[in-house]
């Protein structure tokens, strides 16, 4: 029933990657001292559908927010399961960058008051907006600061970028920008890098051909099911304490 449940999970991704290429907008290939921020507004409807169902039924205070691009929005619906018994409450917007999570953040984490924030961005930053690594530190930097203001004992873990086929040509901006969180983590006792790329890697440094849906950069269900293992592994480490 499970395996039916992320086939079914599969052939959404592979719908929904259509739907995503619409509303995100195309990509523009910029130089490196020459990006652009994509508006968050764009993404005020799927916010507000997230506050719809606060009111219908609101989630716990003290749990796991998971945020971030389309990696975590495909797996808003099975996180819960795949973390048990942690409690989490998934708040993934597909396409989305470092800078929508800064510009959301208060509507899509810190209004939950929640014990941790796990962070997925980098991969659309670096894959499709050319935003470059400096900036995209800065604003991973500038949301640690307003959840350790906001939430002195909250831990931030944030997950690296993984690889995919499709961006095999950025993926070495992305290890780079891997390493840069890692420094990140090194520096804050309350900030854990959670690595998503290395199991995803073949022995000889390429990434795995049959994790991906038809698109090549969307898991299927081997892909999630690597995945949620690898976060699961290091949040029970360090959260199931407080359950």
């Amino acid at each position: 029933m499970y395996a039916d449940k992320r086939k079914v999970q599969s052939l959404a991704i592979a719908l929904m990657t259509s739907w995503l290429a619409l509303t995100v907008g195309n990509a523009q290939a910029q130089s490196d001292d020459s990006y652009e921020l994509p508006d968050p507004a764009r993404y005020e409807e799927a916010i507000q559908r997230f506050e719809q169902m606060d009111e219908q039924s609101p989630p716990p205070e003290d749990a796991i927010v998971l945020t971030g691009s389309s990696s975590i929005m495909f797996w808003n619906q099975d996180a819960p399961a795949d973390l048990a018994p942690l409690t989490v409450i998934p708040r993934g917007f597909g396409g989305s960058v470092m800078h929508d999570v800064v510009h959301f953040l208060d509507r899509v984490a810190l209004t939950y008051k929640p014990r941790a924030v796990l962070i997925y961005e980098g991969d659309n930053d670096t894959g499709r907006n050319d935003i470059p690594n400096d900036v995209i530190i800065e604003q991973l930097e500038s949301i640690i600061d307003r959840i350790h203001a906001e939430l002195p004992d909250a831990r931030v873990y944030v997950l690296s970028v993984k690889p995919s086929v499709a961006r095999e040509a950025t993926w070495p901006i992305a290890q780079a920008l891997n390493e840069r969180y890692q420094q990140v983590a090194a520096s804050d006792p309350l900030v854990h890098y959670i690595d998503v790329a290395t199991p995803f890697l073949q022995a000889d440094g390429t990434v795995m051909t049959d994790i991906f849906v038809d698109d090549n950069l969307h898991l299927n269900e081997k892909g999630y099911d690597i995945w949620a293992a690898s976060i699961r592994e290091v949040l029970m480490q360090h959260e199931a304490q407080y359950e």
